[in-house]
């Protein structure tokens, strides 16, 4: 792909008329499926829609996983605690997909990551339970990541210098995966367009669209330019998270609530020691603090509290920083817990089955529900299982009454289950073919070789090309971070980017660094055309 060095002008008048073709096929097609939320649950239905032969559009409001799907705790895995509620055929469920994720569709973009369960004296679990659990959930991954096992608070310490050991007992031991979460949802993004969906973001659903009764489409409005157009589908799916009860009402102003909202906070801090494994420490009965390896940093998190507000609002508090780095403390040592390690803090919202009780012990299960107009609102979705969701709710379009798409479907159960996303690689071998060029390897270095592979997988190669064409993109985005450029041409590009948080803060990872500086974010507006 040439791309010259950008300036404003161009890029800008190029990404308008991009906006506009797309736009253009939107009101003009007639689509099978509307999918209106581009999160976890949007992407993933639009994906495996595309795949079975529907004609398929998706739109957001904001950016792709904008909002709750960019902030989660960044991991794949099975639900070690699920298994003291019994949920056993749960838990080998979600380390199928888990495993599946990891070894055959997106092996650049998840990570195996060992995980330390610390025992403290007087916790809410003792080391024989922890320990005979550990070692039957890696069972029930058929010893995929090793045996659970128990080792002495000295062999952990070693490992984690900064593991608090006053108190320790015993540290219980398992595997699980992580990934960026943000990049995982662009890659399903791209696979989706690659299947032939045509997709949007940035454009807000204003109404919806009814015919005798029926809702069949959505009246829109382009947040970038205030353009306004509309989108015909045969069936419309509500998949915009905590936002599907205010869509419901759009169809049905009598509509009851379905769901409720619980919001999770997470941290990010500078690491002071290494930091190899990850900690997951028992705060209560039910609740788990973790310390995690996660982009050169650490994410501590997580917060489990009842919402209430306008989920576009939701922001960490004071409060919620103080409480994390407080539960942290059970295991984390002070010197790590410096507020001023802090690089960035992010609010997301679970969006939780309705009904009584507190949220930390509710239900993490999916809601679908159909309104009075045929209108399919699906909630609550996790990425270790994403996939299996979206072919769950394509099976339930499949069978709604009147067969809205039945007969156009290739049957769900002849998809193919393993369909990798764009750029599968292993990245080892990826970031050595960039070292191994002469020219690239020179110009990239080993951390942004690295980090290029681990982001894109072999479709690092189309953004070291463009930084070969013109050597200006191999320069760093900022000296303390490995992103190039280059990284930010192929957001614009390549990968939907419209403005500067969604290359700051998904696209890329300045944000969580805590590296989007006044002039940092200058380059940015300057790639995208959005500058002065």
């Amino acid at each position: 792909m040439n791309t010259p060095h950008p300036t404003a002008e161009p890029a800008a008048i190029a990404r308008a008329e991009r906006r506009a073709e797309t736009r253009q096929r939107l009101a003009e097609a007639a689509y099978d499926l509307l999918v209106i939320g581009g999160g976890i649950l949007g992407t993933s239905v639009t994906w495996h829609a595309a795949q079975s032969g529907l004609r398929v559009a998706m739109v957001d409001a904001g950016d792709f996983a904008g909002a709750t799907s960019s902030a989660s705790s960044k991991l794949v895995h099975g639900g070690l605690r699920y298994l003291q509620t019994g949920a056993v055929r749960l838990v080998a469920e979600n380390h199928h997909e888990r495993r599946v994720l990891a070894k055959d569709v997106a092996p650049h973009l998840v990570n195996p990551l060992t995980f330390y369960l610390p025992v403290y004296e007087g916790g809410p679990h003792g080391a024989a339970k922890l320990g005979a659990g550990v070692f039957a959930y890696s069972a029930l991954s058929a010893f995929g990541d090793g045996v659970g096992r128990v080792v002495s608070p000295k062999k952990a310490a070693a490992t984690v210098p900064a593991l608090r050991t006053e108190g320790l007992k015993a540290v219980a031991v398992y595997g699980d995966h992580q990934m960026n979460d943000a990049r995982v949802a662009v890659m399903t993004v791209r696979a989706a367009a690659e299947a032939g969906a045509t997709v949007l973001n940035h454009a807000e659903v204003t109404g919806l669209r009814k015919t005798a009764g029926r809702v069949t489409g959505a009246e829109l409005r382009d947040r970038l330019d205030g353009t306004e157009f509309g989108v015909n589908a045969r069936l419309v799916l509500n998949a915009t998270g905590p936002w599907v009860d205010r869509l419901r009402l759009m169809e049905d102003p009598g509509a009851e609530p379905s769901v409720r909202l619980s919001k999770g906070v997470h941290l990010v801090m500078r690491r002071v020691a290494p930091w190899p494994v990850a900690l997951a420490t028992p705060v209560d009965k039910y609740r788990i603090t973790f310390a995690l390896p996660w982009e050169d940093q650490l994410l501590l998190g997580t917060t489990d509290e009842t919402y209430e507000g306008d989920p576009g609002e939701v922001a960490p508090t004071e409060a919620d920083i103080a409480q994390i780095l407080d539960e942290a403390g059970h295991s984390v040592r002070d010197e790590q817990l410096d507020r001023d390690l802090m690089t960035y803090a992010f609010a997301g919202l679970r969006v939780l089955p309705g009904g009584p009780g507190g949220v930390a012990k509710a239900k993490r299960e999916t809601v679908v529900t159909e309104g009075a107009g045929g209108m399919l609102s699906v909630a609550g979705g996790k990425w270790t299982t994403y996939r299996h969701i979206g072919r769950t709710v394509l099976r339930k379009l499949a069978k709604l009454p009147g067969g809205p798409l039945g007969a156009e479907m290739e049957p769900v159960s002849d998809l193919v289950r393993r369909v990798p996303l764009p750029g599968v690689a292993v990245p080892n071998a990826v970031a050595h073919r960039l070292l191994a060029d002469p020219e690239l390897g020179e110009l990239l270095g080993p951390a942004t070789a690295a980090h290029l592979a681990g982001h894109y997988g072999s479709l690092a190669l189309d953004v070291a090309e463009l930084a070969r064409q013109d050597r200006a993109l191999g320069e760093r985005v900022h000296p303390d971070s490995p992103e190039i450029m280059a990284q930010l041409v192929y957001a614009r590009d390549r990968e939907w980017a419209e403005t500067p948080d969604d290359v700051l803060r998904r696209r890329t990872t300045l944000t969580v660094r805590g590296l989007d500086t006044p002039e940092v974010r200058e380059k940015v507006e300057r790639v995208l055309g959005t500058g002065v």
